[in-house]
Protein backbone atom coordinates (compact mmCIF):
# COMPACT_ATOMS: atom_id res chain seq x y z
CA UNK A 1 0.00 0.00 0.00
CA UNK A 2 1.63 3.54 -0.95
CA UNK A 3 2.20 5.93 1.94
CA UNK A 4 2.51 9.59 1.68
CA UNK A 5 5.70 10.79 0.82
CA UNK A 6 6.76 12.98 4.11
CA UNK A 7 9.92 13.24 5.89
CA UNK A 8 7.72 11.36 8.53
CA UNK A 9 7.42 8.33 6.43
CA UNK A 10 10.73 8.13 4.80
CA UNK A 11 11.59 5.06 6.92
CA UNK A 12 8.63 3.28 5.68
CA UNK A 13 9.50 4.17 2.14
CA UNK A 14 13.22 3.43 2.13
CA UNK A 15 12.20 -0.37 1.83
CA UNK A 16 10.87 0.82 -1.69
CA UNK A 17 13.57 3.60 -2.66
CA UNK A 18 16.18 5.31 -1.65
CA UNK A 19 15.83 8.40 0.90
CA UNK A 20 18.07 11.11 1.93
CA UNK A 21 21.11 9.87 4.54
CA UNK A 22 21.70 12.86 5.62
CA UNK A 23 19.43 14.90 8.14
CA UNK A 24 17.55 17.77 6.79
CA UNK A 25 18.40 19.48 9.83
CA UNK A 26 22.11 19.58 8.91
CA UNK A 27 21.32 21.92 5.95
CA UNK A 28 21.11 25.30 5.88
CA UNK A 29 20.16 27.68 2.89
CA UNK A 30 22.74 28.89 0.31
CA UNK A 31 20.72 29.00 -2.91
CA UNK A 32 17.84 30.60 -3.85
CA UNK A 33 16.14 28.86 -6.83
CA UNK A 34 13.92 30.21 -9.13
CA UNK A 35 11.48 28.00 -11.27
CA UNK A 36 10.89 25.22 -9.06
CA UNK A 37 9.90 22.82 -12.09
CA UNK A 38 10.67 18.92 -13.09
CA UNK A 39 13.58 20.05 -14.86
CA UNK A 40 15.40 22.18 -11.85
CA UNK A 41 14.65 19.09 -9.43
CA UNK A 42 16.11 16.40 -11.56
CA UNK A 43 18.93 18.11 -12.41
CA UNK A 44 20.61 20.79 -10.09
CA UNK A 45 18.74 19.65 -7.06
CA UNK A 46 19.65 15.95 -7.62
CA UNK A 47 23.23 17.04 -7.82
CA UNK A 48 22.93 19.16 -4.60
CA UNK A 49 21.17 16.08 -3.07
CA UNK A 50 24.16 14.18 -4.06
CA UNK A 51 26.11 16.36 -2.36
CA UNK A 52 24.90 16.38 1.09
CA UNK A 53 24.90 12.83 0.81
CA UNK A 54 28.43 13.22 1.04
CA UNK A 55 28.51 15.58 4.02
CA UNK A 56 29.37 18.43 1.98
CA UNK A 57 28.44 21.64 0.71
CA UNK A 58 25.67 21.48 3.57
CA UNK A 59 25.22 24.96 3.56
CA UNK A 60 24.55 25.44 0.26
CA UNK A 61 20.64 23.85 0.67
CA UNK A 62 17.72 25.22 -2.02
CA UNK A 63 15.12 27.72 -1.39
CA UNK A 64 12.53 27.62 -3.93
CA UNK A 65 11.05 30.99 -5.08
CA UNK A 66 8.73 31.80 -8.08
CA UNK A 67 5.87 34.85 -9.59
CA UNK A 68 3.97 33.06 -11.98
CA UNK A 69 0.55 31.71 -11.12
CA UNK A 70 1.09 28.15 -11.45
CA UNK A 71 4.13 28.10 -8.81
CA UNK A 72 1.10 28.87 -6.00
CA UNK A 73 0.13 25.05 -6.84
CA UNK A 74 3.98 23.79 -6.70
CA UNK A 75 4.60 25.38 -3.37
CA UNK A 76 1.21 23.84 -2.19
CA UNK A 77 2.12 20.20 -3.03
CA UNK A 78 5.62 20.25 -2.20
CA UNK A 79 4.39 21.80 0.91
CA UNK A 80 2.26 18.81 1.56
CA UNK A 81 5.42 16.47 1.51
CA UNK A 82 8.31 18.49 3.55
CA UNK A 83 9.24 19.96 0.39
CA UNK A 84 10.99 16.35 -0.83
CA UNK A 85 10.48 15.23 -4.43
CA UNK A 86 10.60 11.68 -5.65
CA UNK A 87 12.97 11.32 -8.59
CA UNK A 88 12.59 8.22 -10.97
CA UNK A 89 15.07 7.52 -13.22
CA UNK A 90 14.35 5.19 -16.18
CA UNK A 91 16.34 3.69 -18.87
CA UNK A 92 15.63 0.60 -20.92
CA UNK A 93 17.64 -1.86 -18.73
CA UNK A 94 15.89 -0.41 -14.92
CA UNK A 95 14.33 2.10 -12.96
CA UNK A 96 15.05 3.44 -9.64
CA UNK A 97 13.51 5.88 -7.51
CA UNK A 98 15.43 8.48 -4.95
CA UNK A 99 13.95 10.81 -3.08
CA UNK A 100 15.72 14.10 -2.39
CA UNK A 101 15.57 16.92 0.07
CA UNK A 102 18.29 19.14 -1.16
CA UNK A 103 15.36 21.86 -1.25
CA UNK A 104 14.60 22.71 2.70
CA UNK A 105 11.91 25.74 1.75
CA UNK A 106 9.63 27.43 -1.20
CA UNK A 107 8.48 30.85 -0.42
CA UNK A 108 5.39 31.98 -0.90
CA UNK A 109 5.10 33.04 -4.14
CA UNK A 110 3.77 36.44 -4.96
CA UNK A 111 4.79 37.81 -1.39
CA UNK A 112 7.51 40.01 -2.86
CA UNK A 113 8.80 41.36 0.63
CA UNK A 114 9.79 37.34 1.48
CA UNK A 115 11.46 37.17 -1.67
CA UNK A 116 13.16 40.31 -1.32
CA UNK A 117 14.27 39.41 2.41
CA UNK A 118 16.25 36.19 1.35
CA UNK A 119 17.64 37.77 -1.48
CA UNK A 120 19.21 40.28 1.36
CA UNK A 121 19.97 37.42 3.73
CA UNK A 122 24.00 36.94 3.67
CA UNK A 123 23.45 32.88 3.93
CA UNK A 124 22.26 32.98 -0.14
CA UNK A 125 24.91 33.48 -2.29
CA UNK A 126 23.69 32.24 -5.61
CA UNK A 127 20.31 32.86 -7.44
CA UNK A 128 19.80 30.33 -9.60
CA UNK A 129 17.10 30.23 -12.32
CA UNK A 130 15.40 27.73 -14.75
CA UNK A 131 12.66 30.11 -16.01
CA UNK A 132 12.48 28.53 -19.73
CA UNK A 133 13.87 29.63 -22.99
CA UNK A 134 10.69 32.70 -23.13
CA UNK A 135 11.45 34.32 -19.52
CA UNK A 136 14.19 36.53 -20.53
CA UNK A 137 12.37 39.04 -22.85
CA UNK A 138 14.36 38.81 -25.86
CA UNK A 139 14.33 40.25 -29.19
CA UNK A 140 15.33 38.42 -32.15
CA UNK A 141 18.76 38.96 -31.83
CA UNK A 142 18.76 37.97 -28.50
CA UNK A 143 19.20 40.95 -27.17
CA UNK A 144 17.24 42.79 -23.92
CA UNK A 145 14.05 44.02 -25.17
CA UNK A 146 13.49 46.88 -23.35
CA UNK A 147 9.56 47.22 -24.65
CA UNK A 148 8.43 43.90 -23.42
CA UNK A 149 5.21 45.28 -21.21
CA UNK A 150 6.38 43.41 -18.00
CA UNK A 151 9.71 44.77 -18.36
CA UNK A 152 8.55 48.02 -19.08
CA UNK A 153 6.12 47.87 -15.81
CA UNK A 154 8.99 46.88 -13.82
CA UNK A 155 11.30 49.71 -14.81
CA UNK A 156 8.05 52.43 -13.86
CA UNK A 157 7.82 50.85 -10.55
CA UNK A 158 11.70 49.05 -9.38
CA UNK A 159 9.93 49.62 -5.69
CA UNK A 160 7.56 46.99 -6.03
CA UNK A 161 8.78 44.56 -9.15
CA UNK A 162 6.58 41.45 -10.64
CA UNK A 163 9.10 39.80 -12.75
CA UNK A 164 12.23 37.76 -11.51
CA UNK A 165 14.75 40.04 -12.70
CA UNK A 166 13.08 42.86 -11.07
CA UNK A 167 13.14 40.74 -8.07
CA UNK A 168 16.71 40.17 -8.02
CA UNK A 169 17.90 43.88 -9.00
CA UNK A 170 15.78 44.92 -6.23
CA UNK A 171 17.38 42.44 -3.74
CA UNK A 172 20.70 43.50 -4.78
CA UNK A 173 19.98 47.32 -4.21
CA UNK A 174 19.34 45.67 -0.51
CA UNK A 175 22.25 44.06 -0.34
CA UNK A 176 24.28 47.13 -1.70
CA UNK A 177 22.74 49.00 1.35
CA UNK A 178 23.37 46.54 3.69
CA UNK A 179 26.92 46.91 2.66
CA UNK A 180 26.81 43.45 1.65
CA UNK A 181 28.70 41.57 -1.38
CA UNK A 182 26.62 40.40 -4.37
CA UNK A 183 25.49 37.16 -4.83
CA UNK A 184 26.02 35.16 -8.16
CA UNK A 185 23.36 34.57 -10.76
CA UNK A 186 23.57 31.25 -12.25
CA UNK A 187 21.34 30.96 -15.06
CA UNK A 188 20.08 26.82 -15.40
CA UNK A 189 18.19 27.01 -18.89
CA UNK A 190 19.12 25.59 -22.52
CA UNK A 191 20.02 29.06 -23.93
CA UNK A 192 22.94 29.93 -25.50
CA UNK A 193 25.75 31.65 -23.10
CA UNK A 194 22.83 31.65 -20.74
CA UNK A 195 24.68 33.50 -18.01
CA UNK A 196 25.65 36.55 -20.58
CA UNK A 197 22.21 36.68 -21.51
CA UNK A 198 20.96 37.05 -17.89
CA UNK A 199 23.45 39.57 -17.07
CA UNK A 200 22.42 41.30 -20.66
CA UNK A 201 18.34 41.26 -19.16
CA UNK A 202 19.20 41.99 -15.36
CA UNK A 203 21.40 45.08 -16.58
CA UNK A 204 19.30 46.33 -19.19
CA UNK A 205 15.84 46.33 -17.18
CA UNK A 206 18.73 47.89 -14.73
CA UNK A 207 19.59 50.66 -17.39
CA UNK A 208 15.97 51.98 -17.62
CA UNK A 209 15.23 52.88 -14.25
CA UNK A 210 18.85 53.37 -12.56
CA UNK A 211 22.15 53.64 -14.73
CA UNK A 212 24.11 53.72 -11.69
CA UNK A 213 22.54 50.41 -10.38
CA UNK A 214 23.55 48.93 -13.71
CA UNK A 215 27.07 49.92 -13.79
CA UNK A 216 27.46 48.58 -10.58
CA UNK A 217 25.64 45.43 -11.32
CA UNK A 218 28.13 44.88 -14.58
CA UNK A 219 31.27 45.65 -12.69
CA UNK A 220 30.55 43.13 -9.65
CA UNK A 221 27.92 40.42 -9.94
CA UNK A 222 29.07 37.31 -11.25
CA UNK A 223 27.09 35.47 -14.01
CA UNK A 224 28.85 32.06 -15.00
CA UNK A 225 27.69 30.75 -17.95
CA UNK A 226 26.25 27.07 -17.98
CA UNK A 227 25.56 23.98 -20.26
CA UNK A 228 22.60 21.89 -18.49
CA UNK A 229 21.67 18.24 -19.70
CA UNK A 230 18.90 15.59 -18.74
CA UNK A 231 15.69 15.05 -20.56
CA UNK A 232 12.65 15.27 -18.04
CA UNK A 233 9.52 15.02 -19.58
CA UNK A 234 6.14 16.79 -17.46
CA UNK A 235 4.44 14.96 -14.74
CA UNK A 236 1.32 13.27 -15.16
CA UNK A 237 -1.46 11.17 -13.87
CA UNK A 238 0.61 8.48 -15.58
CA UNK A 239 3.89 9.31 -13.54
CA UNK A 240 2.06 9.79 -10.20
CA UNK A 241 0.20 6.04 -10.52
CA UNK A 242 3.91 4.52 -11.28
CA UNK A 243 5.71 6.40 -8.36
CA UNK A 244 2.49 4.74 -6.50
CA UNK A 245 2.21 1.15 -8.14
CA UNK A 246 6.03 0.17 -8.06
CA UNK A 247 7.46 1.95 -5.08
CA UNK A 248 4.66 2.56 -2.89
CA UNK A 249 5.06 6.40 -2.87
CA UNK A 250 2.06 8.48 -3.01
CA UNK A 251 3.86 12.14 -4.42
CA UNK A 252 1.57 14.41 -5.74
CA UNK A 253 4.62 15.76 -8.17
CA UNK A 254 7.29 13.22 -8.69
CA UNK A 255 9.56 13.58 -11.34
CA UNK A 256 10.57 11.09 -14.06
CA UNK A 257 13.83 11.49 -15.91
CA UNK A 258 15.81 9.55 -18.01
CA UNK A 259 19.32 8.40 -15.62
CA UNK A 260 21.94 10.68 -17.99
CA UNK A 261 22.51 13.98 -16.78
CA UNK A 262 25.18 16.43 -17.50
CA UNK A 263 26.24 19.91 -15.96
CA UNK A 264 29.20 22.04 -17.58
CA UNK A 265 30.17 25.38 -15.63
CA UNK A 266 32.69 28.37 -15.84
CA UNK A 267 34.02 28.63 -12.38
CA UNK A 268 33.32 32.06 -11.43
CA UNK A 269 31.45 32.29 -7.94
CA UNK A 270 33.25 35.13 -6.14
CA UNK A 271 31.32 34.14 -2.79
CA UNK A 272 32.02 30.35 -3.19
CA UNK A 273 29.70 27.57 -4.26
CA UNK A 274 29.40 23.97 -3.60
CA UNK A 275 32.20 21.28 -4.20
CA UNK A 276 29.92 20.32 -6.99
CA UNK A 277 32.78 18.63 -9.04
CA UNK A 278 32.42 15.73 -6.11
CA UNK A 279 29.41 14.97 -7.48
CA UNK A 280 30.24 14.69 -11.35
CA UNK A 281 29.88 18.83 -12.11
CA UNK A 282 32.74 19.56 -14.91
CA UNK A 283 34.45 23.00 -14.44
CA UNK A 284 35.89 24.61 -17.22
CA UNK A 285 37.08 27.81 -18.17
CA UNK A 286 34.52 28.49 -21.00
CA UNK A 287 31.40 26.27 -21.49
CA UNK A 288 31.10 27.10 -25.04
CA UNK A 289 31.85 24.72 -26.93
CA UNK A 290 30.14 21.86 -24.66
CA UNK A 291 26.77 24.11 -24.68
CA UNK A 292 26.79 24.64 -28.31
CA UNK A 293 27.30 21.10 -29.04
CA UNK A 294 24.43 20.31 -26.46
CA UNK A 295 21.74 23.10 -27.99
CA UNK A 296 22.07 21.62 -31.54
CA UNK A 297 22.90 17.91 -31.59
CA UNK A 298 20.44 17.77 -29.00
CA UNK A 299 18.08 20.51 -28.46
CA UNK A 300 18.10 21.02 -32.45
CA UNK A 301 17.22 17.17 -32.69
CA UNK A 302 14.36 16.89 -30.67
CA UNK A 303 12.77 20.00 -33.33
CA UNK A 304 14.05 17.58 -35.97
CA UNK A 305 11.79 14.41 -34.84
CA UNK A 306 9.03 16.81 -32.95
CA UNK A 307 7.00 17.82 -35.94
CA UNK A 308 6.97 15.04 -38.05
CA UNK A 309 5.81 13.11 -35.51
CA UNK A 310 3.23 15.24 -34.03
CA UNK A 311 1.99 15.53 -37.85
CA UNK A 312 2.12 11.95 -38.11
CA UNK A 313 -0.12 11.43 -34.71
CA UNK A 314 3.01 10.26 -33.15
CA UNK A 315 2.80 10.48 -29.11
CA UNK A 316 5.54 9.29 -27.21
CA UNK A 317 9.43 10.16 -28.25
CA UNK A 318 10.55 7.00 -28.26
CA UNK A 319 8.20 6.06 -31.01
CA UNK A 320 8.99 8.78 -33.14
CA UNK A 321 12.58 7.17 -32.98
CA UNK A 322 11.17 3.85 -33.89
CA UNK A 323 9.05 5.03 -36.90
CA UNK A 324 11.24 4.59 -39.72
CA UNK A 325 10.86 7.75 -41.52
CA UNK A 326 11.62 10.31 -38.62
CA UNK A 327 14.40 8.65 -37.41
CA UNK A 328 15.69 8.29 -40.73
CA UNK A 329 14.93 12.07 -40.94
CA UNK A 330 16.86 12.93 -37.69
CA UNK A 331 20.11 10.95 -38.85
CA UNK A 332 20.65 12.95 -42.47
CA UNK A 333 19.97 16.37 -40.91
CA UNK A 334 21.96 15.39 -38.11
CA UNK A 335 25.07 14.21 -39.86
CA UNK A 336 24.74 16.46 -43.43
CA UNK A 337 24.15 19.88 -41.69
CA UNK A 338 23.78 19.57 -37.75
CA UNK A 339 27.08 18.19 -36.42
CA UNK A 340 29.43 19.43 -38.77
CA UNK A 341 28.47 22.77 -37.53
CA UNK A 342 29.27 22.22 -34.33
CA UNK A 343 33.36 23.55 -33.49
CA UNK A 344 35.65 20.97 -31.95
CA UNK A 345 34.81 20.04 -28.01
CA UNK A 346 37.23 19.18 -25.96
CA UNK A 347 37.91 15.76 -25.10
CA UNK A 348 34.42 14.95 -26.96
CA UNK A 349 34.11 12.86 -30.30
CA UNK A 350 30.82 15.06 -31.90
CA UNK A 351 29.87 11.93 -33.73
CA UNK A 352 29.81 9.76 -30.91
CA UNK A 353 27.77 12.67 -29.00
CA UNK A 354 25.25 12.06 -31.51
CA UNK A 355 25.00 8.44 -31.25
CA UNK A 356 24.76 8.73 -27.43
CA UNK A 357 21.63 11.31 -28.12
CA UNK A 358 19.74 8.68 -30.01
CA UNK A 359 20.07 5.98 -27.58
CA UNK A 360 18.68 8.65 -25.31
CA UNK A 361 15.80 9.38 -27.50
CA UNK A 362 15.21 5.97 -28.18
CA UNK A 363 14.66 5.40 -24.36
CA UNK A 364 11.30 3.51 -24.03
CA UNK A 365 10.97 4.00 -20.44
CA UNK A 366 10.72 7.57 -20.08
CA UNK A 367 7.78 8.41 -21.45
CA UNK A 368 8.49 12.00 -23.22
CA UNK A 369 6.08 13.38 -25.89
CA UNK A 370 6.71 14.42 -28.86
CA UNK A 371 3.55 17.66 -27.83
CA UNK A 372 6.79 18.55 -24.63
CA UNK A 373 9.28 19.16 -27.60
CA UNK A 374 6.76 20.56 -29.69
CA UNK A 375 6.27 23.23 -27.69
CA UNK A 376 7.25 26.92 -27.74
CA UNK A 377 8.50 27.08 -30.97
CA UNK A 378 8.43 30.39 -31.36
CA UNK A 379 11.10 30.96 -28.33
CA UNK A 380 12.85 27.64 -29.38
CA UNK A 381 13.78 27.47 -33.11
CA UNK A 382 15.54 30.78 -32.82
CA UNK A 383 17.48 29.28 -30.37
CA UNK A 384 18.31 26.02 -31.52
CA UNK A 385 17.69 25.89 -35.34
CA UNK A 386 18.16 29.22 -36.73
CA UNK A 387 21.66 29.97 -35.27
CA UNK A 388 23.10 26.50 -36.87
CA UNK A 389 20.87 27.81 -40.85
CA UNK A 390 22.43 30.98 -40.15
CA UNK A 391 26.30 29.00 -39.86
CA UNK A 392 25.18 26.90 -42.66
CA UNK A 393 24.25 29.63 -44.87
CA UNK A 394 27.77 31.59 -44.30
CA UNK A 395 29.75 28.61 -44.28
CA UNK A 396 28.22 27.17 -47.76
CA UNK A 397 27.08 24.04 -45.98
CA UNK A 398 23.76 22.40 -46.89
CA UNK A 399 20.52 23.70 -45.16
CA UNK A 400 18.21 22.09 -47.02
CA UNK A 401 17.00 19.45 -44.24
CA UNK A 402 16.34 22.23 -41.98
CA UNK A 403 14.35 24.72 -44.32
CA UNK A 404 11.87 21.16 -44.27
CA UNK A 405 12.17 21.33 -40.47
CA UNK A 406 11.03 24.83 -40.45
CA UNK A 407 8.32 23.92 -43.27
CA UNK A 408 7.38 21.18 -41.12
CA UNK A 409 6.66 23.81 -38.07
CA UNK A 410 4.98 26.14 -39.60
CA UNK A 411 2.41 23.13 -40.82
CA UNK A 412 2.20 21.51 -37.02
CA UNK A 413 0.95 25.28 -36.78
CA UNK A 414 -1.51 25.42 -38.91
CA UNK A 415 -3.58 23.11 -35.81
CA UNK A 416 -4.29 20.06 -37.69
CA UNK A 417 -2.32 17.15 -38.11
CA UNK A 418 -2.08 14.95 -41.45
CA UNK A 419 -5.11 12.89 -40.36
CA UNK A 420 -7.32 15.56 -39.62
CA UNK A 421 -6.70 15.90 -35.76
CA UNK A 422 -7.04 19.24 -34.08
CA UNK A 423 -3.59 20.13 -32.75
CA UNK A 424 -4.35 22.25 -29.54
CA UNK A 425 -2.71 25.40 -28.79
CA UNK A 426 1.26 24.66 -27.85
CA UNK A 427 2.79 27.65 -28.00
CA UNK A 428 2.41 31.41 -25.62
CA UNK A 429 2.11 32.76 -29.47
CA UNK A 430 -0.01 30.22 -30.90
CA UNK A 431 -2.65 32.56 -32.49
CA UNK A 432 -0.46 34.77 -34.17
CA UNK A 433 1.23 31.94 -35.26
CA UNK A 434 -1.65 29.56 -36.73
CA UNK A 435 -2.60 33.02 -38.24
CA UNK A 436 0.52 32.52 -40.61
CA UNK A 437 0.60 29.58 -40.85
CA UNK A 438 -2.79 30.06 -42.35
CA UNK A 439 -1.42 32.50 -45.02
CA UNK A 440 1.28 30.56 -45.50
CA UNK A 441 -0.83 27.46 -47.30
CA UNK A 442 -1.08 29.58 -49.92
CA UNK A 443 2.43 32.17 -49.63
CA UNK A 444 5.40 30.87 -47.88
CA UNK A 445 6.91 33.84 -47.53
CA UNK A 446 4.36 35.13 -45.17
CA UNK A 447 5.81 32.40 -42.68
CA UNK A 448 9.35 33.74 -43.43
CA UNK A 449 8.34 37.11 -42.48
CA UNK A 450 8.34 36.56 -38.86
CA UNK A 451 11.67 38.52 -38.53
CA UNK A 452 11.93 37.93 -34.92
CA UNK A 453 12.61 34.28 -35.44
CA UNK A 454 14.48 34.06 -38.39
CA UNK A 455 16.41 37.17 -38.87
CA UNK A 456 18.37 37.65 -41.99
CA UNK A 457 18.22 33.67 -43.02
CA UNK A 458 14.50 34.56 -44.40
CA UNK A 459 16.67 36.70 -46.83
CA UNK A 460 18.65 33.95 -48.21
CA UNK A 461 17.03 32.78 -51.40
CA UNK A 462 18.49 29.15 -51.25
CA UNK A 463 16.82 29.19 -47.85
CA UNK A 464 13.71 30.42 -48.75
CA UNK A 465 13.40 28.27 -51.88
CA UNK A 466 13.73 25.30 -50.16
CA UNK A 467 11.67 26.43 -47.34
CA UNK A 468 8.94 27.18 -50.06
CA UNK A 469 9.38 24.23 -51.89
CA UNK A 470 8.69 21.80 -48.88
CA UNK A 471 5.75 23.31 -47.73
CA UNK A 472 4.33 23.22 -50.73
CA UNK A 473 4.80 19.01 -50.80
CA UNK A 474 3.20 19.20 -47.16
CA UNK A 475 0.68 20.28 -48.28
CA UNK A 476 0.34 18.79 -51.67
CA UNK A 477 1.57 15.00 -50.84
CA UNK A 478 1.08 15.17 -46.98
CA UNK A 479 4.26 14.57 -43.82
CA UNK A 480 5.09 10.75 -45.13
CA UNK A 481 6.30 11.55 -48.58
CA UNK A 482 7.63 14.68 -48.34
CA UNK A 483 9.97 12.59 -45.57
CA UNK A 484 10.51 10.12 -48.48
CA UNK A 485 11.31 12.59 -51.05
CA UNK A 486 13.86 14.54 -48.82
CA UNK A 487 15.60 11.03 -47.73
CA UNK A 488 15.62 10.38 -51.55
CA UNK A 489 17.30 13.51 -51.88
CA UNK A 490 14.34 15.13 -53.97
Amino acid sequence: MAVPLSLANLETISARAGVPGYARSDLSRGILHFGVGNFHRAHQAVYLDRLFEKGLGQDWALVGAGVMQGDKRARDVLAAQDWLTTVVEQEADYSRAHVTGSMIDYIEPGNGEAILEALADPAIRIVSLTITEGGYFLDADDNFDPKHPAMAADAANPQDPKTVFGLIIAGLRRRQEKGLPPFTVMCCDNIPHNGKVTRNTLCGLTELSDPGMARWIRDNVSFPNGMVDRITPATSDRERKICSDEYGIEDGWPVFCEGFKQWVLEDDFPQGRPPLEEVGVQFVDDVTPFELMKLRILNAGHAVIAYPAGLLDVHFVHEAMEHPLVSAFLDKIEKDEIVPSVPPVPDTDTGEYYKLIVRRFSNPKIGDTVRRLCLDGSNRQPKFIIPVITDNLLAGRPVNGLALESALWCRYCFGETDSGRVIEPNDPNWDRLQERAVRAKTNPGEWLAMREVYGESASNPEFASRFSHWLNMLWRDGTQSTLEAYLKGL
